[in-house]
């Protein structure tokens, strides 16, 4: 990149704080660097906040350094304060360590592990497991002022809440995370560390005793935390965080997540989220404005992303479920489709009888109060079944015709949609 890595960034809205700026550009720019960022186990899946960091990190190996991914086996049985109000609740060691795996499978898309620049996944349960809490605290604790420690955010954000406070375990959080920088600085030369803006005391912790333990250059970035333009939190919808695993969140559900993004994130989404050039998302932006109604950012910032994600066969069916319902014609969908749609695509009922009156699924599915209600909606001809329009008010359904032997897609109206699922198959 003709203007540096790092001015890349900051045009991309992906620069928050950095130890020494043009000490770091020079630094990119005088060789290939070896540069992690650290990813914990919270959750079985990571979340769509989680690809910050991990976008970031393909956009280093890119311009040709090497990335590690730290996998936080033993941080995660710690906690981080970071951002927290209240004491995290410790997971079991077995508990953690599956998450530690799911979220290995799902990082391993995101980073090429082949050439000289090949990614790294590491875990910092290897050099925690074995050591003593005495060579812990004399080789680690003794590089650290608690005066500063309390100064930090993470920390005197807890110590100023009336009654909250903060544990011993997650005090000492600061140091596990410093402790990984100078444990990679040592095994792989490690020379930068990448986080969300919420870590920087953490990583200038550990940038600092790298310098101490080891006399080697360190470098700290952070990466600003995503917000919506309305204040809202970014990630999150009516029915939870938005997951990188597809039995989580499908992946239908996350192509509309980015697709119902508003016109004013569209396009810093864009920068943040894809490795579209800046001219083609200035391209984007330009018509966002001329032709909101087109939507053609958010449908480009969709389609990036689910790719990036989950590939493009999973996008290819994204768009066919969005195309099949705009329409109103369920012909192209297939069984794959529909079971996206009944994980989280639409509201659904399962239903174990074997045959069931029209007139009370359709109470039952909420898409009429009550069986009179759904006598007026079908006499009204205002359903369509499985694409059908409907009339018979003693129809039943048994299951012959659903689809694939196990679905009914139900329509009231043009934009009313319920699925009814065959439950004893």
């Amino acid at each position: 990149m003709a203007n540096g890595l790092v001015d890349e960034l900051e045009q991309r809205g992906l620069l928050a704080q950095v130890s020494d700026r043009n000490g770091l550009s020079d630094h990119l720019r005088s060789g290939s660097r070896v540069v992690y960022a650290g990813f914990d186990p919270t959750a079985d899946s990571l979340h769509i906040g989680n690809l910050v960091p991990l976008l970031t990190l393909r956009r280093f190996q890119l311009c040709g350094h090497r990335p590690i991914l730290l996998l936080g086996g033993a941080t995660g049985l710690i906690g981080d304060p970071s951002g927290r109000k209240d004491e995290r609740s410790l997971n079991a060691g077995e508990v953690v360590e599956g998450w530690v795996e799911n979220i290995r499978s799902q990082v391993q898309g995101f980073v090429d592990f082949e050439g000289n620049n090949g990614a790294v996944i590491a875990n910092n349960l290897d050099w925690t497991a074995g050591r003593d809490l005495i060579s812990f605290l004399r080789d680690i604790g003794k590089h650290f002022s608690v005066n500063q420690m309390i100064q930090r955010d993470s920390v005197r954000d807890r110590l100023e809440r009336d009654g909250e406070g903060i544990s011993y375990t997650e005090f000492s959080y600061m140091l596990l995370q410093a402790m990984d920088y100078a444990e990679l600085a040592e095994r792989y030369d490690c020379t930068v560390q990448v986080g969300g803006s919420d870590q920087w005391g953490n990583i200038v912790s550990g940038m600092d005793l790298v310098r101490r333990r080891l006399g080697k250059a360190a470098f700290a970035m952070t990466l600003p935390l995503v917000t919506k333009a309305d204040g809202t939190k970014f990630g999150k919808t009516a029915e939870g965080s938005v997951w990188l695993a597809p039995d989580r969140t499908s992946p239908y559900a996350f192509y509309q997540f980015w697709r119902n993004t508003s016109d004013a994130d569209a396009v810093s989404y864009l920068k943040i989220f894809t490795f579209l050039g800046l001219e083609e998302i200035q391209s984007l932006a330009d018509s966002l404005a001329e032709h909101p109604e087109q939507r053609d950012a958010q449908r480009r910032l969709a389609a990036e992303v689910t790719t990036l994600v989950h590939g493009k066969q999973a996008l290819a069916s994204a768009q066919r479920i969005t195309q099949c319902l705009f329409a109103g014609d369920i012909e192209g969908l297939t069984q794959d489709d529909l079971d996206q749609l009944r994980q989280d695509g639409m509201d659904a009922t399962t239903l174990e009888a074997a045959s069931v009156g029209l007139l009370d699924a359709l109470a039952e599915a909420g898409l009429a109060q009550s069986r009179g209600a759904a006598r007026k909606l079908v006499q009204g001809n205002g359903l369509r079944v499985n694409g059908v329009l409907e009339g018979d008010i003693e129809r039943q359904l048994d299951w012959q015709d659903a689809l694939f032997g196990r679905f009914y897609l139900l329509r009231r109206g043009k934009k009313s949609w319920h699925l009814l699922v065959r439950g004893n198959v």
